[in-house]
């Protein structure tokens, strides 16, 4: 079935990328003003994603759409994200296909189980889960994040004074991305289920997570600590992932608590990326290479996007954050994707020339696109 659906999905895809007025094509100078349809842009991004990345036969995500098949479980999360996303605006049942078979496919390729040696990978797993429970009322997606927040929980020690552990045959090194994102699951369980104990789970991450890993004078967030067993933090890695995690742990702990510190912190990190010339120079996102870093991005896209739709942030604040992304996005779609066949590439004012890219890379493109339909 799916392989039919790819059939009309690419066409479909090649039809939209080709009209210029309706969203945006071209790259060269305009004679008149660009209109950005991004309900139309976003429907031929998540399309493209599923036609030349999905694996009908394993029903996961493939590596790249140049001819790998490899399977790697983090990515699979965000993609399910980017099927949320669709589903979630469109309300169309082929998403909803992918998603389930995706329920089914992922966790025969990782073992046939969900649970993972990375306490970071589970985590994104579950978020996109309980994202998928609250888009369906479909009670699987919560037993299975909830099968994984058990396990996770299990990653925390004193070693470096708390947090959880980046993964289960590593535990002296701990890291933002197995911490903060922890953070934001819990926060949410808690605003679904009202059990304390997520909370007291949430607010004892975050207070070890500002503690350790954030600069309290600018709010940048470091990736970890304790990498090499020397006590010793990360100072020269900078990820444009890990400011996006704080933005979203401190948004969700002053969604659960209503305790405005929270939200400030939030503020705090993404005034800090939007200025920093490393992370946005000249208010475009870096580009951080293909494999795990092409989905950087992506986690940053997603959080500040909340953010810039939360009401008790102020509007002239909102508003920066909006003309930020609408700016990356209306670069990528410009400047940075490949048409007809809709392809991203890991910097957003360069199109990838091949139409080759991975997984990675092309779910930050994606999932910047759909969040400008949230944003507008």
């Amino acid at each position: 079935m799916h392989l039919l659906n790819k059939v009309f999905i690419l066409i479909a895809c090649l039809s939209l990328s080709c009209k210029d007025n309706s969203i945006g094509q071209g790259a060269g100078p305009a004679t008149k003003p660009t209109v950005f349809n991004w309900t139309t842009i976003a429907d031929s991004s998540s399309r493209a994603l599923n036609a030349q990345f999905f694996n009908d036969q394993g029903r996961y995500y493939n590596e790249n759409n140049n001819g790998s098949t490899k399977f790697n479980y983090w990515p699979q999360a965000h993609a399910l994200d980017v099927l949320v996303d669709a589903y979630t605006r469109t309300k169309d049942n082929q998403y909803l296909i992918y998603m389930n078979d995706w329920y089914a496919g992922v966790p025969v390729k990782n073992g046939n189980t969900f649970l993972n040696t990375y306490y970071d990978d589970m985590l994104w797993n579950a978020l996109a889960m309980l994202r998928a429970y609250d888009a369906t009322n479909d009670k699987k997606w919560l037993d299975a994040t909830q099968l994984l927040w058990d396990d996770i929980k299990l990653g925390w020690s004193d070693v470096m004074g708390g947090g959880i552990a980046w993964q289960k045959n590593q535990r002296y090194y701990k890291n933002t991305p197995a911490n903060a994102p922890a953070v934001i699951l819990a926060a949410r369980l808690y605003q679904r289920l009202k059990r304390q104990t997520d909370l007291d789970w949430a607010k004892n991450i975050y207070d070890w997570q500002v503690k350790t890993l954030v600069d309290p004078a600018t709010g940048m967030v470091y990736d970890g600590i304790n990498r090499q067993n020397d006590g010793k933090i990360d100072l020269g890695w900078k990820f444009t992932y890990n400011q996006g995690l704080l933005i979203g742990a401190g948004l969700e702990m002053y969604r659960a608590t209503q305790t405005a510190t929270y939200l400030n912190d939030a503020t705090k990190t993404a005034n800090f990326t939007l200025a920093d010339p490393d992370l946005s120079g000249s208010g475009l996102l870096k580009a951080e290479g293909d494999g795990d870093g092409g989905l950087f991005k992506a986690v940053l896209v997603r959080y500040l996007a909340l953010l810039a739709i939360e009401p008790a942030v102020p509007a002239d604040t909102r508003t920066r954050y909006v003309n930020f992304l609408t700016f990356n996005a209306e670069t990528l779609w410009r400047s940075g994707t490949q048409k007809p066949q809709v392809v991203f590439g890991p910097n957003w004012a360069s199109r990838p020339a091949s139409g080759k890219t991975d997984l990675t890379t092309q779910l930050s493109g994606a999932m910047l696109l759909e969040a400008m339909t949230r944003l507008k």
